[in-house]
């Protein structure tokens, strides 16, 4: 009877540590997930803010390049794609033909020398800049929040606990574009 008794206790006690590892993990899990959303979320104010930015730039390039209707309309296309995403992985698409989009605006402004002496012009390329720099951080903050959780969903025990609470991976990382990586080259 005794042993029976300390045997009960072994197991129950091994019982509540199990329930309450599963309970920590979870815990734990749904943590690291709250923290992917929001970086998210902070990704997406910097992207909606360089889409806010990106009218009041046309309006002036417009000014001194209306012929260049294309690129007006290919940037006007990808602001409305930008617009009706819905998940990270949309967004990530029309975000990068935003960025393309925008590079070739900056080509066409190259070639006006008044345009780009002009004061409110300039001014809305540092914004531009500065919103840029703010998407790359963000960026960078996310990639590596959604790496930690990846990590944590795929080591042992957390993927048993994952697996039966229903946490999957997330792979919505940003990538570089393929030619990123070629240095430009200069001619002088």
């Amino acid at each position: 009877m005794k042993t029976g008794l300390i045997i009960l206790a072994v197991v129950l006690l091994l019982g509540m540590g199990a329930c309450s590892k599963f309970v920590s993990v979870r815990n734990d899990l749904v943590t690291q997930r709250e923290s992917v959303n929001a970086s998210w979320s902070a990704v997406d104010v910097v992207l909606q803010r360089r889409a806010d930015l990106i009218p009041s730039l046309v309006n002036t390039v417009k000014g001194f390049a209306a012929h260049e209707t294309e690129v007006f309309k290919n940037i006007a296309d990808a602001r409305a794609a930008l617009g009706g995403a819905r998940t990270p992985a949309e967004k990530l698409t029309a975000n990068d033909q935003l960025s393309g989009a925008l590079s070739r605006l900056l080509v066409i402004a190259e070639a006006y020398p008044q345009l780009r002496s002009n004061e409110n012009f300039l001014h809305l390329q540092d914004e531009l800049a500065g919103t840029e720099n703010r998407i790359a951080i963000e960026r960078k903050k996310y990639n590596e929040t959604l790496q930690r959780y990846n990590t944590t969903i795929e080591l042992f025990p957390n993927n048993i606990v994952a697996g039966l609470s229903g946490f999957t991976r997330n792979d919505a990382y940003f990538k570089t574009e393929p030619g990123s990586r070629t240095a430009p080259k200069v001619q002088f």
